[in-house]
């Protein structure tokens, strides 16, 4: 025999508030993986530039407006990228993942558990030099509920990927029996 359909309101004074939660930030370190992708990305800009201004004069005559441009936006780039770095953390609980980032406009992302499908762990080239990796997350709710992890040492990922797929396995297990 089926239930009634019931369709009670949900009090929202006694849902748990995940903004009273402790994020856990970045590794430092990671500020200087950001600074270094940042410069590499300002050069191959300038390097365009220049070869651009040395082939035609008439924008060779504007060199000195182009390079105050130039000048502008990557102090405001570093600026911009530092602010944001500040205000990313991420969380563990015992049913959930969140991660929030943004300046302007901040995102907190709130994955369930049992919405993981996959778990991986990538280490770019820069990363790499600094021992720190960035953790995926790969979920059922398509593109928009994937989370990528920026900043936490390598073992400390390892961690969470680990403790993660266990807790996959455990709701796995728990939904076949």
């Amino acid at each position: 025999m089926s239930q009634p359909f019931t369709n009670e309101n949900i009090d929202l004074e006694r849902l748990p508030a995940f903004e009273s939660i402790s994020f856990a930030k970045p590794h430092p370190a990671y500020w200087k993986v950001i600074a270094i992708s940042l410069l590499l990305w300002l050069l191959i800009l300038g390097a365009s530039i220049t070869i651009l201004c040395l082939l035609d004069p008439q924008i060779f005559a504007q060199i000195s407006y182009i390079a105050s441009a130039y000048v502008v936006l990557a102090i405001a780039l570093f600026l911009i990228y530092r602010a944001s770095f500040k205000k990313r953390g991420y969380a563990l609980r015992e049913k959930d993942l969140i991660y929030k980032s943004g300046l302007i406009a901040e995102t907190t992302t709130i994955v369930p558990l049992n919405r993981i499908q996959h778990v991986a762990l990538n280490e770019g080239l820069i990363s790499r030099m600094f021992k720190l990796g960035k953790l995926q997350v790969y979920t059922a709710g398509g593109q928009s509920g994937h989370l990528g992890i920026a900043g936490i040492e390598i073992e400390k990922a390892k961690q969470i990927k680990e403790i993660l797929l266990k807790k996959l396995d455990q709701i796995e297990n728990e939904t076949i029996a």
